[in-house]
């Protein structure tokens, strides 16, 4: 099978994609690959050059940015000639506005996200309405509206997707992965507490973090600076003895703070997915998470939670973690555990593979 497959590659939606392309490459499938936004960094695409993998990078704007709407229209023509080109079997879409493309091959959409549900989970309200919001609506309605099917990464997304745009729309949930083999543990663990995510974006809520003070010292890793420069970008963290801002970390060494940390905050109040939290749970970290609905359904019992969005809340079961080693082993080994079975790669690209699988059968009969 020939399966053609959109990316970005700001956040977790290129880690995804090199799971899924890895895993489809490896039964034998070809992946057309386009990507979106930034080129990627030379640690980023060191998995690229790979057999029965074509590769096509670009640099239009991503749909949620705010000069985008003129870029979308140049980088769907594009989208279209590459179609035409590679005359791939299915056509994986991790944007919106590409499911709307007519072009007679059946169309996997991908809700990683949206602006819409990410305004509602941060400020508790509707986002204000502007042309570019009226167009960003339009242009995801349409989007999932003209795709054989949706996917979101969580029951919770689906029903966000469900919410805020018009229907009808095919969907379904799959979970995301990660391999499991790239992560591991340290013999010793340090009583440290570890959280990954963009500073800048208000839903990973670091500030939780920062407005309390804690005994053990307190990781974050992740950009500083927002991808749209029209959005600006915050001030420098500060560093000091219990509060350390590591910046940016490529794979390794974000599996080198994973395997050493012995516990990891999942802060965010808003996160369809988020991969961060299964990277922690494969390397035998300790989860404490933010208690909103996405986090339950993903993680069930094998997290503490704290009260939601509450800075007490979270220093307390920091504190409660810190000062019982036994309580902390019996949650990182419930996370372990939840992760290699629910959260794991071949899982994901085996779920991928019954749907493309599917969708062809369906449109040659």
């Amino acid at each position: 099978m020939h399966v053609l497959i959109t990316a970005d590659t700001v956040g977790g939606v290129w880690t995804y994609t090199r799971e899924l392309v890895c895993g489809l490459l490896g039964r034998g499938h070809r992946v057309t690959l386009v990507s979106f936004g930034r080129t990627p960094t030379a640690a980023q695409g060191f998995w690229l050059n790979q057999p029965r993998l074509t590769y096509y990078p670009t640099e239009y704007p991503l749909e949620w940015m705010q000069d985008a709407p003129a870029g979308i229209i140049a980088s769907a023509r594009y989208l279209e000639q590459v179609i035409r080109q590679a005359h791939p079997d299915v056509l994986h879409f991790s944007q919106y506005s590409y499911g709307a493309l007519e072009c007679g091959i059946p169309k996997v959409v991908v809700a990683h996200s949206d602006v819409v549900s990410w305004w509602n989970a941060v400020h508790d309200s509707d986002p204000p309405q502007s042309e570019w919001l009226e167009s960003y609506t339009r242009l995801v309605s349409r989007g999932i509206r003209c795709a054989d099917i949706v996917v979101a990464p969580s029951r919770w997304m689906l029903e966000a997707l469900n919410r805020h745009y018009e229907k009808p729309f095919r969907g379904c949930v799959i979970y995301n992965g990660r391999s499991v083999g790239l992560f591991r543990s340290a013999n010793a663990k340090t009583d440290c507490v570890l959280s990954v995510g963009r500073v800048w974006d208000e839903a990973k809520q670091i500030k939780l973090l920062l407005a309390r003070k804690h005994l053990v010292p307190v990781k974050i890793a992740g950009a500083g600076d927002h991808p749209d420069k029209a959005e600006g970008n915050p001030r420098s963290l500060p560093s000091n003895d219990n509060f350390i801002f590591c910046g940016e970390q490529d794979e390794p060494q974000l599996c080198a703070l994973y395997s050493a940390c012995a516990t990891y905050a999942a802060t965010s109040c808003y996160e369809p997915f988020g991969l961060a939290p299964v990277e922690a749970a494969l390397s035998h970290c300790a989860l404490i998470a933010n208690d909103i609905p996405v986090f339950r359904e993903l993680w069930g019992n094998s997290a503490l939670y704290f009260a939601r969005n509450d800075p007490d809340g979270l220093a307390e079961a920091i504190s409660i973690l810190s000062e019982n080693q036994h309580l902390r082993a019996f949650f990182a080994d419930q996370a372990y555990d939840w992760a290699r079975s629910h959260f794991n790669s071949p899982r994901m690209v085996s779920e991928y593979e019954e749907l493309y699988r599917s969708l062809a059968t369906t449109t040659n009969t």
